[in-house]
């Protein structure tokens, strides 16, 4: 009995879908993620019984197009994450930004906090640890937490909070014991996290529904395959969102540049603090 041989893709059809990454996401495909690609969606072809990538093509112009546009990014989008990764952001957000933040909060002022790519929630839910340890009466006040995310799937696991044990092992016991419940092999967030939390299916280069600023916003390793246009064009509409004297986070393998770059001063590793400059027009 022979193996089912797999669609293949051919050079048309990857640049036809990943001209559809492009427009959607900003994420650029080259060939060397073809592979990639294949791998991933070879699974949504059997799922939707398509017999090759010219039925995955037509189905993406047809009426179903714009509901299967959310799937194929779902595939194609790397949800890499961990609790309290790259911890030296959250030591600093913990001692340097969130005590004077906090103060403000009691006196009456809102506070907001953004996870802007939280995947599956762990960063999320660490910036939310953070902020309740250096503030535990936060709930009483206006103080929310944003955790957005391109991927339905991700956002609906990010929600129900719940994860195996072996990825809590950065929490720590004494936080595991505070902040989560066990359930079997699993644990559960407690619900004194999830009350300062809300959670949110965007993609950051479609119109944002909110006008107020944020004084935190984590973007980490989420724009390393946007191409330089779409890259530097978020920073600006983060600059616009950040209010004067906020934080943006970013990850270790990027950087800030472009027209943004002067909107910022640099205050710690991949750590920038929004200055008073106005923000040119967006292009």
């Amino acid at each position: 009995m022979h193996p089912i041989a797999e669609p293949v893709l051919s050079d048309s059809q990857f640049l036809k879908l990943a001209e559809i990454v492009r427009q959607d996401s900003g994420i650029v495909l080259t060939t060397a993620k073809r592979g990639l690609m294949v791998a991933r969606l070879n699974r949504r072809l059997r799922a939707l019984r398509l017999p090759d990538y010219q039925a995955y093509c037509d189905r993406l112009e047809g009426m179903d197009g714009p509901a299967e546009r959310r799937h194929l990014m779902s595939a194609i989008t790397t949800n890499v994450t961990a609790f309290f990764r790259e911890a030296h952001h959250f030591r600093s957000l913990a001692t340097e930004i969130l005590p004077p933040l906090a103060a403000k909060a009691k006196a009456g002022r809102r506070l907001r906090l953004w996870s802007a790519a939280c995947s599956s929630g762990e960063e999320a839910y660490s910036i939310a640890i953070t902020l309740l340890e250096t503030f535990p009466d936060a709930a009483r006040h206006d103080v929310r937490i944003l955790a957005s995310d391109i991927d339905p799937g991700m956002i609906a696991r990010a929600a129900a909070g719940r994860y195996a044990r072996d990825g809590l092992r950065p929490v720590g016991v004494r936080r595991l014991q505070r902040f989560f419940t066990r359930d079997g092999e699993s644990c559960t967030v407690r619900d004194e996290l999830r009350g300062i939390m809300r959670f949110a299916e965007l993609n950051l280069h479609d119109p944002w529904p909110f006008s107020g600023r944020f004084d935190v916003i984590f973007c980490r390793n989420a724009v390393i395959y946007f191409e330089t246009g779409a890259r530097q064009r978020l920073w600006q509409r983060f600059a616009r969102q950040i209010a004067p004297g906020g934080y943006l986070f970013i990850g270790h393998c990027e950087r800030l540049d472009g027209p943004a770059a002067d909107l910022f001063e640099p205050a710690g590793a991949t750590c920038y603090r929004r200055n008073s400059t106005p923000p040119p027009p967006l292009p």
